[in-house]
């Protein structure tokens, strides 16, 4: 119960444009630089850098929420470019993720996707892979058809699947050939989309992971929860799928030995590096998540 009460709180504030804007100004506080690398392009190639020296490749995201105008979402995407340009120039192991809001999605679509493309030739350019994070539900439909309209002309774009839905098991069989990074899910939806109770969260996560493995399409994990792992682990042996159809994925700063482990056992890890001033919303998003990474903030807070 108590649980659920924190998960709420948190996830309420991730929400709030108030304390969004307000945290731009307080710079990386109450832990949250354990878990985001800095507010810079090369504050987080040096954490991409440092962590392919341990075995491990990355995926960096400009933090970016709120995006209500053209300029906002013009300026978001020059930086993505931008971020691709560092990406090859540093050469560090490591693509780049986005939010298709950052991008103008909510603005104008087509506008959105003339931002895509940009992004996405740029990444061509560079033989680079762009994933499409998935955000709450009211975007979910509208990610997956700028995603289709992209991998008409672009196959180094993918996206996210979440377990806690309802339509991903679909989805995910919609997609196909696809590259999918498959989640649980952070954000906080109706009974009526999602499943509220975690071990059916857990049942659909297994379920769409063995499906996109078993459809022959590259598959990327990504979970903090041991279980899970093992689970995959043992699927992928029994169902002879090779090491190279798939990869876990984890967040900075959280499990940092079980991905430097996993890495070492021959398996591909990849780290999610979330960099930039707009913090707050992800950050709030990692504290509802999982009860643990409360202790970030407590240990961040008395840091300072």
């Amino acid at each position: 119960m108590i649980e659920t009460i924190s998960k709420n709180i948190f996830l309420y504030a991730s929400q709030s444009r108030a304390l969004n804007t307000a945290a731009k100004k307080w710079g990386l506080r109450f832990g949250a630089s354990q878990v985001v690398a800095g507010e810079t392009i090369e504050s987080a190639m040096k954490a991409a850098k440092s962590l392919n020296e341990k075995g491990l490749v990355c995926t960096v995201d400009h933090l970016g929420e709120f995006v209500s105008s053209r300029e906002e979402a013009s300026e978001a995407t020059e930086y993505c470019i931008r971020t691709l340009d560092s990406i090859a120039e540093s050469g560090a192991q490591c693509n780049l993720s986005l939010k298709l809001t950052q991008l103008g999605l909510d603005i104008d679509v087509d506008f959105c996707l003339h931002n895509m493309r940009r992004i996405l030739d740029t990444a061509k350019k560079h033989q680079n892979f762009v994933r499409i994070d998935m955000e709450d539900y009211a975007h979910c439909q509208m990610t997956l058809d700028m995603l289709r309209e992209l991998r008409k002309e672009y196959e180094n774009v993918g996206t996210v699947i979440q377990a806690y839905l309802h339509r991903s098991l679909q989805d995910v069989k919609d997609l196909k050939g696809v590259p999918l990074r498959l989640v649980k899910g952070a954000y906080k939806e109706s009974p009526e989309v999602a499943y509220q109770d975690k071990k059916q969260v857990d049942e659909n996560y297994m379920r769409i992971i063995r499906e996109h493995l078993l459809s022959g399409s590259y598959t990327a994990i990504a979970t903090h929860d041991h279980n899970i792992i093992a689970k995959v682990k043992e699927f992928v042996e029994e169902h002879g799928i090779s090491r190279d159809q798939f990869e876990f994925q984890m967040l900075y700063g959280i499990r940092k030995e079980m991905q430097v482990q996993l890495a070492e056992e021959g398996y591909t890890m990849r780290v999610y590096i979330p960099f930039g001033n707009d913090w707050f919303g992800y950050f709030m998003r990692r504290l509802a998540e999982r009860p643990q990474n409360v202790a970030f903030a407590i240990k961040g807070l008395f840091s300072k």
